[in-house]
């Protein structure tokens, strides 16, 4: 023990809080955050609860006005209406039903966007019907005019055009958006026309894209000529993302044509799969059947290099070619013959899939109406503190005084750093204990060896 004891007095009776029916004056009840002199209203220290007696005991207006330190990040436990405040209004179970569905909405909402997420990472594409038009125009030509007009020779014009059908199913808002370019479905575009007729130099129209590739609705080719010519169209798909021709004898295996990389490789695993090839002690090896060992050239490989594998027995796909007759014969000087190809064009639940991930717009007022409703459970949680506080005043005031004055005795206690319990070593039974008579011994032991110290030191002693 140390100096406090030799300074400490034992209490007066005077100094313990009487019985009397007077009321403690201000300046009994001051102290850290007590009522200012001569004040009636409570004291404004953080109050809690009364009965238990563990916290502090300080008037309902603690913790001074909303805004005036640092704020804190909101919770949804800060949403949460105490237990005391359900009891006394049973009206109150509606919001908490509504916080419970606030949540479960909150979680079923963020799931779906993940899901929508992980959706957009992988291509999402529909099969559309686009409808190519190859019309041909024959233009006579004319002999020179007495009337001095120029003479001109038969010509004919070749125009591939097309437009994507209108899907039956989407809605009328979708139909009425921007149409794609015709060009834009092809990578390239060849017109072969008889070479035995336009010659090796001219009988080939080509068109190729290129990164300033500026998109059109069709091609148009004019040539000399008043006979009959047979061409060929080739219309090589532009895929995205780019899909390959699969080797004839892994097409038959896997029942694929032309697809995307990805696609083939998870066609192959489940051939895989299904015929139970993966090896057993070691999995990640494939051990290929009569089919897979003539087509890999392998008896066992590991799955990792399967993409490595494909590599030679994937081909560009193949161009979509058409065959026609331009005919400069009949009546009719044009003609139109009309072709339906299948294309994928990305799904239009792709773009309002990406506008709900990007969309913000609510978000600010549903920050707002957040806000609001912690500043009134807020509120709420302070009018509970008052009536608490009020309430356990008018049940039994002197009681209320005593646990008041002992809560802010702690309270000062733990603002000053005082050590011990004043409130048990205001009493004299304090000091009757068995540690009592060890302590003074330890205490005057100590003193004197401080003062035998002192005196070794003033006499240069030294303690060998």
């Amino acid at each position: 023990m140390g100096g406090p004891m030799d300074s400490r007095k034992r209490p007066a009776p005077s100094d313990r809080m009487s019985d009397s029916r007077t009321p403690p004056t201000s300046k009994g009840m001051g102290g850290p955050g007590g009522a200012g002199a001569g004040s009636g209203t409570p004291p404004s220290s953080a109050p809690q609860s009364v009965g238990g007696g563990t916290g502090s005991m300080g008037g309902p207006n603690a913790g001074g006005a909303p805004g005036g330190g640092p704020k804190k990040k909101k919770k949804l436990a800060d949403k949460i209406l105490p237990q005391r405040v359900r009891d006394l209004v049973p009206e109150s179970q509606a919001y908490m039903d509504l916080l419970s569905f606030e949540r479960k909405l909150d979680f079923t909402i963020m799931r779906k966007r993940l899901d929508i997420q992980e959706a957009l990472k992988r291509p999402m594409k529909q099969k559309r019907k686009l409808r190519i038009f190859i019309s041909n125009t024959f233009y006579p030509g004319k002999p020179e005019g007495e009337t001095g007009e120029e003479a001109t020779v038969p010509s004919w014009e070749l125009r591939v055009e097309g437009r994507l059908l209108d899907d039956p199913n989407a809605p009328k808002s979708d139909q009425s958006k921007v149409k794609r370019k015709f060009s834009s479905f092809f990578k390239s575009l060849v017109i072969e026309l008889d070479k035995d007729l336009y010659g090796p130099d001219n009988h080939l129209v080509e068109w190729h894209r290129t990164p300033t590739t500026t998109e059109t609705d069709g091609f148009q080719v004019k040539r000399p000529g008043d006979k009959n010519v047979r061409c060929t169209i080739l219309l090589l798909l532009d895929y995205q993302p780019l899909q390959f021709k699969l080797d004839p004898r892994l097409a038959r295996l896997l029942g694929i044509h032309t697809q995307t990389r990805p696609v083939i490789i998870a066609a192959l695993w489940q051939y895989v799969k299904t015929h139970k090839l993966q090896d057993t002690h070691e999995r990640e090896f494939i051990n290929c059947d009569k089919y897979l060992e003539q087509i890999f050239q392998c008896q066992r490989m590991k799955f990792a290099e399967i993409p490595q594998r494909l590599h030679q027995l994937l081909h560009p796909p193949d161009p979509i070619v058409i065959n026609h007759v331009i005919s400069v014969e009949g009546p009719d000087t044009k003609k139109t013959a009309c072709y339906d190809i299948d294309v994928e064009v990305d799904d239009p639940l792709k773009s309002q899939m990406n506008n709900f991930i990007l969309s913000t717009a609510n978000q600010q007022e549903i920050q707002a109406l957040d806000n609001k409703i912690h500043e009134t459970v807020e509120t709420i949680n302070q009018l509970k503190t008052n009536r608490e506080f009020f309430l356990s005043f008018a049940k039994d005031p002197q009681q209320f005084i005593n646990k008041w004055l002992v809560s802010q005795m702690r309270d000062l206690k733990t603002m000053t750093d005082v050590v011990g319990n004043p409130e048990e070593e205001r009493r004299s039974d304090f000091y009757y204990q068995r540690w009592a008579q060890e302590a003074v011994c330890r205490y005057f032991y100590g003193k004197v060896q401080q003062r035998r110290a002192e005196l070794e030191q003033a006499l240069g002693i030294r303690n060998n």
